[in-house]
This record gives C-alpha cells, sequence and structure tokens, in this order.
C-alpha cells in the first residue's frame, strides 16, 4: 500500500481544485476573464530589493545552455501588462509554455469555433524575444470541452483529429514541441499492487470505451506537423506505479508504431523529496526506450505538507507560513534542486526542463487545496534569485 501524496489527492480531486483555483499543466489553470485591452497598463514597480546578488540577463539558461533548454510558463496576461515575470521570462529563459490559452477549452470552447488570439500573443512574443516554444497540451480530460465526448467513438475520433490537426497547422513553425497528451496515466497509485492501471479512468476513456483516443491523438499530431515533437506528460513520475503504469502505455503506444519522440515528466516535488526518485524516472525512460529523449515539463517544490483532509475539505491544512519563508525551508530547497540539476546534467536524454511560472507568486500552489503562501519556484516575489537558483548556477555557493 502505498500512501497517497498531496500532489496524488490533487490529481484526484482535481476537478474540484480546478474550480477553486485559477492556477496548469500538472498547475491545471482555467483561464482568467479580463478585457481584451489593445494599450497595456504600465507595468506595477517592483518590490523593493531583498538580496545583493545580481541576476545578469540571461544567466539561468546561459548555465545550462550546453545541456537543456530552460523554461517557464507564462499567460497573455502577463505579457499584455508588461507583467514583472513577462520581462523575467524573456530575460532568464530560452522557452516557453503558454500555461493555459493552449488548452482546448480556451481555444475552441464551442465546436468547430477557434480564438487563437490569447495563444498568438504569447506565442509572438516568445518568437520575438527568440524563445522557443512549448505547445501545452492538446488533450488533457480536465481542459476539454463537453462536444468533445459526444456520440459513438468514431465520431469522438473525428472531432478529436479535426481539432489537433486545425492547431498544430495554425501554430506550424512556430510551435516546435507539444505534449499531445497530457496527465493520461491511471491515479489509482494509493492501492498500491491493487491499482487499476495503467489508463486512467477518465472520460476520454468512459466516451472512447478505452485507450484508443491516445492512439488516435498522436496519430493526428504527427499528420498535422510530421516535424513536430511529441510528447505523453504525465505528474509524479518519480512514484515507482505511477512511472510503471506510464512506461506501459509508452511501450504499448511504440508497439504498435504509433509515433511519440519523449515522455515529459510534472516534477511538483516536496521539501523532503529525494532527487534521485525523479532521476530514475528520467533513466527508467532511457534505460529502455533508445531515442526516446525525457522534458521536464513543469517543475516547483511545494513548501507544505497537506493531508488528504486538507485536500478534500480545506480543513486540518498547515498554516500560512506568511511573508517570510523560514530559512530551512529555502535551503531545504536548494539541496533538493542542486541534487536534481546536477544530476539532469549528467543525463544527455534530457532536453529541457521548465520550471512553472516565473515568480513565487505565480505559482498555482498558492491556491491549491487552499490559499496560502508558498514559495515554490526559483525566483522571489521580488523577482530575485533564492537560494535554490543561486545554488544550481554556482556549485560554490554556501547552502
Amino acid at each position: 500500500m502505498v500512501d497517497i501524496t498531496a500532489r496524488q489527492r490533487l490529481k484526484l480531486l482535481a476537478g474540484a481544485a480546478a474550480l477553486m483555483t485559477s492556477a496548469c499543466g500538472g498547475a491545471s489553470r482555467s483561464a482568467p476573464v479580463t478585457p481584451d485591452a489593445t494599450t497595456p497598463p504600465p507595468p506595477p514597480p517592483p518590490p523593493p530589493p531583498t538580496s545583493d546578488f545580481t541576476l545578469t540577463d540571461g544567466l539561468l539558461r546561459d548555465t545550462f545552455r550546453n545541456n537543456f533548454s530552460m523554461g517557464t510558463a507564462v499567460t497573455a496576461e502577463q505579457i499584455n501588462s508588461n507583467d514583472l515575470s513577462a520581462r523575467l521570462a524573456r530575460e532568464q529563459f530560452n522557452v516557453v509554455t503558454p500555461e493555459y490559452e493552449l488548452k482546448a477549452d480556451q481555444i475552441s470552447p464551442s465546436e468547430g469555433v477557434f480564438n487563437f488570439g490569447p495563444a498568438d500573443r504569447v506565442v509572438d512574443w516568445a518568437l520575438d524575444n527568440n524563445m522557443t516554444v512549448r505547445g501545452h497540451a492538446l488533450l488533457w480530460h480536465e481542459a476539454t470541452p463537453d462536444y468533445f465526448y459526444q456520440g459513438t467513438p468514431s465520431q469522438i475520433r473525428a472531432r478529436l483529429e479535426n481539432y489537433i490537426t486545425t492547431v498544430m497547422r495554425h501554430f506550424a513553425g512556430r510551435i516546435t514541441v507539444w505534449d499531445v497528451v497530457n496527465e493520461v496515466t491511471s491515479v489509482d497509485i494509493f492501492n498500491g499492487d491493487n491499482g487499476i492501471g495503467p489508463d486512467r479512468r477518465s472520460r476520454w476513456f468512459e466516451a472512447t470505451g478505452g485507450a484508443d483516443y491516445i492512439d488516435w491523438a498522436f496519430l493526428a499530431a504527427r499528420a498535422a506537423d510530421p516535424s513536430a515533437q511529441l510528447f505523453l506528460s504525465d505528474y509524479e513520475t518519480e512514484n515507482t506505479f505511477k512511472m510503471n503504469w506510464t512506461m506501459e502505455i509508452v511501450r504499448r503506444l511504440l508497439q504498435r508504431g504509433i509515433p511519440i519522440d519523449g515522455v515529459g515528466h510534472q516534477f511538483h516535488l516536496q521539501l523532503d523529496t529525494e532527487a534521485s526518485t525523479a532521476l530514475a524516472a528520467i533513466d527508467t525512460v532511457t534505460n529502455e526506450f533508445a531515442g526516446l529523449v525525457n522534458h521536464v515539463t513543469e517543475l516547483d517544490v511545494n513548501f507544505y505538507q497537506n493531508s488528504g483532509e486538507c485536500w478534500q475539505s480545506g480543513t486540518g491544512c498547515q498554516p500560512d507560513i506568511g511573508p517570510t519563508p523560514p530559512p530551512e525551508s529555502l535551503a531545504a530547497q536548494a539541496r533538493l534542486l542542486r541534487d536534481l540539476f546536477n544530476g539532469l546534467v549528467n543525463r544527455s536524454t534530457v532536453e529541457s526542463v521548465n520550471v512553472w511560472g516565473v515568480r513565487d507568486n505565480d505559482s498555482w500552489l498558492n491556491f491549491a487545496p487552499v490559499t496560502r503562501t508558498n514559495y515554490p519556484l526559483l525566483l522571489n516575489r521580488a523577482g530575485e534569485a533564492k537560494p535554490a537558483l543561486r545554488a544550481i548556477i554556482d556549485q560554490n555557493y554556501q547552502i
């Protein structure tokens, strides 16, 4: 029996969590309802500095340039307002993931109607700033409008193929990497050996009578843009049960000749996570599947340990840390990420590492399962380098 973790609990209750938060991918954020301003307002002044360390332009991405790309997630709203996070993304990262603008419920909430405006703004902004774009995600059960599930399996397949073809051809040449399917592995890992896997019993599974929809999505994606890299992305691959089931799905795809180029790992870690468990997930893919690459698609470190009660009802949660994170927690985060990045640097199949947000205040973890001040990212709310960032770029930095 494997004890259910906070991340697992979140995903089991993701429908409720998505309603309570406005935070993707693993963070699964819904788009805020904001007017489409033609003249962006002036950016707010940044908070006063709290560190004497200077984060020079390009320092983070250039540190790992010979190993892998460094990415982050931003929103059209941040770009439109020239938010500090957008400016820091431009200065420190070379890959951008639109946080929610490329999800089906944003692009095509009604059948046959497509709105690419917000996504185009993020994509064009990234390209104008010499960054590449990760497409996230073509199929994800938490961001699928109801009409996708209507009709017979053949009708559902045709609808999915039309959607993927339309979206990928619209962005062909501009988006070169896609999370084709997101979080399709079973979440029944808390039942251990008795868990039902490998496929998640999502509405996609129920509507089509199985997991063939995964094949349909990859085949449609390859046909729509043969030059794009195609990924299956899932969270908590550092858990052995979850990773084994993910491998079953990947193995099944390859055995049937379904086109897939790599596995994306959503590492939403805890302060007490051992980096070796995440690195083992990378090695699992590398050791079995020659030719597949690994991407870390969503990376953050939660400063709270949450009980199942906290995720279910919002009660029994740890109290808010407040505006000053404990030094020992910052140090634990720094040690974990130093160990993780040192391992990633030494693994040639890792081509991209993406943190899920730029500054701590961007993170979905400030709102799930309850509203609290969290510190999961590399830059603090003032946009300054935290000990974690300094630890991964400077091996001589004392934690």
